[in-house]
């Protein structure tokens, strides 16, 4: 019994960010039943890294553990007759339509929350429900650009680099995750209902707060430098650097202790106050030079000893190598009808009476459709019409 058992989340969202919020409700306990098209969810198609499966895409099924799925048309009448009732007893309704479809499709905040005023509605967009950009898309990369984020990290003149994740879509979904749960506790306390509005645009850039505010309030510009100095608002050295069979990361360590260790006697007589940044590119170029002399494990050891931060550079082959990683059981592995033995990243946030636990995977499109009726009050005559007409799909593993 997860800490969020006993709650109804309808997920009609689609892509990453909120599959992923939703996703995170059900690693909790709530029961979370997605609600997609007959002809499945776009994530159901759409293959990141062309990895597919058997019946359920790698994409998909990272994203939708823990849910059941409804398949109904929500343009035919007793299918979107379906998505009401079902509100009714709802906790949350999470959806990411484009701009004007929730009300288009007559699921809006204000339709939905006159059925069910107790209702936590959470509607996550690109830019914002209104302004100058509503209707541009909201994608990952566009919004790591319009961030300002890629700015700050790289040589001067080259291109920015993007972030080695879908950063702004993880970003969103816990913003969405984080508003659900604080919204479900006003409930509890005052027993109302409310609208939970989240954007990529602010989720991406609000996380910037240390950043943003050394801008506006310290007046420091960003400027990247010649060398590929790691942020710009972190002083020298700071950054990956290669080594004689590798790559390792070194953190703004004083530089006496640093020079001592890498044996680089110009950086004794340096200010860690003001060197670091007016000779930042001479520092970076220094300690790039020193540090191809020996290998990872034994610059890593020798850093470490000096009380040096430091750590290597992982591929994905060895993060799950990692004894930290094991010890913490970052992955969870569970088997999956269609797609067989499956592991994944689990729930980062763990509670001591009320653990987190995979109880389905990702479901076929469909799979809990006759179900879910059945729990609303429609007898077995009422389902087999709607399946005979379309309203509905029943999937089958």
């Amino acid at each position: 019994m997860g800490i969020l058992s006993g709650y109804r989340v309808l997920d009609c969202s689609i892509a990453m960010a909120g599959p992923f919020a939703a996703q995170r409700l059900g690693d909790l306990g709530a029961d979370v039943v997605k609600v997609e098209p007959v002809t499945g969810e776009w994530q159901r198609h759409t293959a990141a890294g062309g990895a597919r499966g058997n019946k359920v895409n790698v994409s998909f099924l990272s994203l939708n553990r823990n849910k059941r799925s409804l398949a109904v048309d929500l343009k035919h009448p007793d299918g979107k007759a379906i998505l009401l009732e079902l509100v009714k007893t709802a906790d949350v309704f999470l959806q990411n339509y484009r701009p004007g479809v929730a009300k288009r499709l007559g699921v809006d905040y204000e339709t939905l929350s006159a059925i069910n005023p107790r209702l936590i509605y959470v509607s996550i967009s690109g830019y914002g429900e209104d302004g100058p950009y509503l209707n541009r898309p909201g994608q990952d990369l566009v919004l790591q650009g319009m961030s300002g984020a890629m700015l700050s990290a790289g040589r001067e003149g080259e291109p920015p680099n993007a972030a080695g994740q879908y950063l702004v879509d993880g970003i969103t979904a816990y913003n969405a995750f984080e508003g659900a749960l604080a919204a479900l506790l006003h409930r509890e306390r005052t027993g109302e209902g409310q609208k939970v509005e989240v954007n990529m645009l602010d989720a991406i850039t609000t996380i910037q707060m240390q950043e943003l505010s050394v801008f506006t309030v310290g007046g420091k510009p960003q400027t990247r430098s010649a060398e590929p100095h790691a942020h710009v608002y972190i002083r020298a050295p700071y950054g990956a650097f290669a080594t004689s069979d590798g790559f390792i990361i070194v953190a703004f360590p004083k530089l006496a202790n640093l020079g001592q260790t890498i044996g680089e006697p110009s950086f004794l007589t340096m200010d860690d106050e003001v060197d670091t940044w007016s000779r930042r590119d001479e520092i970076f170029a220094k300690t790039r030079e020193r540090l191809k002399t020996k290998t990872s494990a034994e610059w890593l050891a020798l850093l470490r000893a000096a009380d040096i931060w430091c750590g290597p550079v992982y591929g994905y082959a060895d993060l799950l190598e990692d004894e930290q990683i094991k010890h913490n059981g970052t992955f969870v592995e569970y088997d999956h009808p269609t797609e067989g033995h499956v592991k994944t990243p689990g729930f980062p946030i763990r509670f001591s009476k009320t653990p987190s636990t995979v109880d389905r995977g990702a479901p076929v499109t469909g799979q809990d459709t006759a179900d879910v009726l059945r729990e609303a009050g429609y007898d077995e005559a009422t389902i087999a019409r709607l399946l005979g007409e379309g309203a509905i799909v029943q999937g089958k593993i």
